[in-house]
């Protein structure tokens, strides 16, 4: 079993707040995590079960006046539950009564958010990292704002990082060594989210269209989300394709990453990007196998950044370190991949190449960037396929993909 960083932090909560919840995609071990908490004298129930479930519908605030300290496992299936909770802290205002689990983020409807304003601390659990599977710490984020990366040895690399970026991060798929069982039970996993789940938090004309629509953006991850072109391709509108990828972005199959600088600077491209929270989740909505990457090595790009992009948001789960995540795209068409932007307003830039050779032209747009943030840029990395750190002028340099898990 792994060690999730998340863990201490959870604890950390439970011991000075009445409700925890923690929020993720399916499968990503929220369960495994959350029982580990049962040992403290909580009744664990798990609202999979339809008996739970029925009472919990029919009758929440008898469901949960019987609770003293209780895990509740997949709240989103009866979020009328929260409003009895909090009338139940509001009584006993004690820390640790209730942890909570949610495979919806349910903190983006408001009626949920302001129901347990200041009485909920919420914690996000995505797919492993890379640094959890390695079992080393997070450390990350404080690297890359110090600019102290050095040389990794040994280095994932080549076919090694390939694999890794195939097979992403959850449990059940990385521990299949087949790669056509890992894609199989990826399948499944969007079949069952599709069909199930999205029915459970809102109301969906056409279902058969989701499929076909997540295929589409599978296309778009790493990219700059154009609405109009995405819902075209399924014969939808522009508003609906809004819809459709904030009801997915809900249930954690992607993510929106906004532009930074959008409200403050000029001549920046406004839109967001797009990219899947699990690669081996892009691989099987793409059609991507080792087989198509190593006959089309430009297909690997994308897909590396899209990895690379989740490994950051696990970092920024558990970090101390304040940050937001942005990406950074001028009118010249200068980009950076991900801009992360401290809480001090201190900003680091972080460009992804799939390659083992570094030339200048890779830093032109973190240059852009220094630039643009002036004396608040801390640092910018190229994070490419090689071991050794390279300087390229005042606070930038290439460093290791592996940095991001040692």
């Amino acid at each position: 079993m792994y060690q999730r960083f998340a863990e201490q932090r959870i604890g950390e909560a439970l011991a000075d707040t009445p409700v925890v919840l923690i929020i993720g995609p399916r499968r990503a071990g929220k369960t495994t995590l959350a029982r580990k908490m049962q040992t403290q004298g909580r009744t664990y129930i798990t609202l999979d079960d339809q008996g739970f479930l029925d009472a919990a519908r029919n009758d929440p605030g008898g469901f949960i006046r019987g609770l003293d300290s209780a895990i509740i496992d997949e709240v989103q299936r009866a979020p009328e539950l929260l409003l009895s909770i909090k009338q139940s802290i509001d009584e006993d205002y004690r820390p640790g009564r209730f942890l909570l689990t949610g495979s919806a983020n349910l903190m983006t409807l408001p009626k949920v958010a302001d129901s347990l304003a200041g009485r909920m601390e919420t914690i996000e659990l995505l797919p492993l990292a890379q640094a959890e599977i390695a079992g080393r710490p997070p450390t990350f984020i404080d690297t890359l704002f110090k600019g102290a990366f050095g040389r990794v040895s040994p280095a994932k690399r080549g076919e090694d990082l390939t694999q890794a970026v195939l097979a992403g991060g959850f449990p059940e798929a990385i521990s299949r060594e087949q790669e056509k069982r890992r894609i199989a039970w990826a399948r499944s996993y969007l079949k069952a989210v599709l069909v199930r789940d999205i029915r459970e938090i809102a109301e969906i004309e056409k279902l058969t269209e989701l499929p076909e629509f997540l295929d589409l953006l599978a296309q778009c991850s790493g990219r700059v989300v154009n609405y109009s072109k995405i819902g075209e391709g399924v014969g939808i509108t522009y508003k609906t394709s809004q819809r459709y990828i904030a009801l997915l972005e809900q249930l954690f199959l992607i993510a929106r990453l906004p532009s930074w600088g959008a409200r403050r600077l000029p001549r920046m491209v406004k839109a967001p990007k797009l990219h899947f929270i699990d690669s081996c989740l892009l691989c099987a909505a793409g059609g991507i196998s080792a087989h198509r990457v190593a006959a089309d090595r430009t297909l690997f790009g994308p897909l590396l950044e899209s990895h690379v992009f989740s490994e950051v948001m696990k970092h920024i789960a558990v970090s101390d370190t304040s940050v937001s995540p942005f990406h950074f795209r001028n009118r010249l068409g200068h980009e950076v991949d991900i801009v992360l932007e401290r809480a001090d307003g201190m900003i680091a830039g972080i460009e992804v190449k799939a390659g083992a050779t570094m030339r200048t032209s890779d830093f032109v747009g973190l240059r852009a960037l220094q630039e643009a943030a002036g004396e608040q840029f801390a640092y910018g990395v190229v994070l490419y396929d090689g071991e050794d750190f390279i300087p390229f002028g005042e606070r930038l340099g290439a460093a290791p993909l592996s940095s991001l898990w040692r």
